[in-house]
């Protein structure tokens, strides 16, 4: 059996006291077999053998996404790319994934630790700017939610919104819960154009404009989805398409994580440095599902850590490049 194999038959029983031996086992490993994180680590003249604390482990800038190849392993052949948005002058990051069952396993793990069996839900889908690309990660794990809860209310919807409304109208009246996950400015156009009344309904919103409108604050935008949809509270997701897991938030933007991903706020002026829980700061991830890629990464999202797996997203820092991704460049 390889490292990935044995590495991810453990990673779904980690808990707070694995974590750490976990996440050091992991960037040994991808530190010997990880081109670009490797050459990155010698830059910076970091020997891995000098590691034994996680929160000495660098984190690779988000953006050697967008230009390197980055894998573990190498003789893994990739099945799926998950490519971000943007417009077409920007460059893309790309996710390189050569087991896409994981990652599939991974979301619908998180899912259920954190709101049960797909099972008990009808999940509708409103992912336009997504769905008119076929290498979204999040339209990946949203088709695999919609087959795994076989309710045949379940699907995605583009513009459509009088047919979804009606469809949601027919699977309140049945056993399950509704759980309407949207991209945040689909949602609005859907508040802006019906007056709903659906208390028990989830609404999860994923967050981001996508360059379709004016950008909101999360707090903005909740009011308005809870004022004009009927609803005491809005749930968020937070993922990315270089992260093979995402956190989620009952309320108020207060994401909780899994026991595999922890977030690490960093002090704006030293990436190197971190600062105490409350404090804001940039927010580095570790995901030990990134077995294949890398589960160390230094994100362009600001935020602070409110309990040890409790975190919130503050904004984003703007778009000037990261300086040791021109090394490698």
């Amino acid at each position: 059996m390889n490292f990935s194999t044995s590495f991810k038959s453990q990673l779904l029983q980690a808990n707070a006291e694995s974590f750490e031996r976990l996440a050091l086992a992991l960037f040994h490993w991808q530190a010997h077999h990880n081109p670009i994180y490797r050459a990155y680590l010698f830059y910076l003249k970091v020997n891995p053998n000098e590691i034994d604390d996680f929160k000495q482990i660098p984190c690779l800038p988000i953006e050697f996404f967008k230009y390197h190849r980055v894998l573990s392993g190498g003789d893994s052949e990739v099945v799926q790319i998950f490519e971000s948005s943007g417009t077409t002058n920007q460059v893309r990051s790309k996710h390189y994934v050569p087991d896409v069952a994981w990652y599939h396993q991974v979301c619908e793990a998180i899912f259920a630790q954190l709101w049960g069996k797909l099972q008990d839900y009808h999940i509708f889908a409103l992912l336009p700017s997504y769905l008119e690309r076929n290498n979204a990660s999040l339209v990946s794990m949203t088709d695999h939610f919609i087959r795994e809860s076989q309710s045949p209310y379940s699907g995605f919807y583009l513009n459509n919104y009088q047919q979804l409304i009606d469809t949601v109208e027919k699977a309140r009246q049945t056993k399950g819960s509704v759980l309407l996950l949207g991209v945040t400015f689909a949602l609005l156009d859907l508040a802006e154009r019906y007056s709903l009344n659906w208390p028990e309904v989830i609404i999860m919103e994923t967050g981001g404009m996508k360059g379709q409108r004016q950008e909101l604050t999360r707090p903005e935008v909740h009011q308005i989805l809870q004022e004009k949809l009927g609803i005491a509270s809005v749930a968020s997701e937070y993922g990315m398409t270089e992260l093979l897991s995402q956190a989620y938030a009952y309320k108020l933007g207060r994401f909780t994580s899994p026991p595999w991903l922890k977030v690490i706020i960093r002090d704006i002026y030293d990436p190197f440095t971190y600062v105490k829980s409350g404090k804001q700061g940039g927010i580095n991830i570790i995901d030990l599902a990134n077995v294949d890629s890398c589960a160390f990464i230094e994100t362009k999202d600001l935020g602070r850590v409110v309990s040890n797996n409790t975190f919130e997203v503050l904004g984003r820092y703007d778009n000037s490049e990261i300086r040791g991704c021109n090394l490698m460049i």
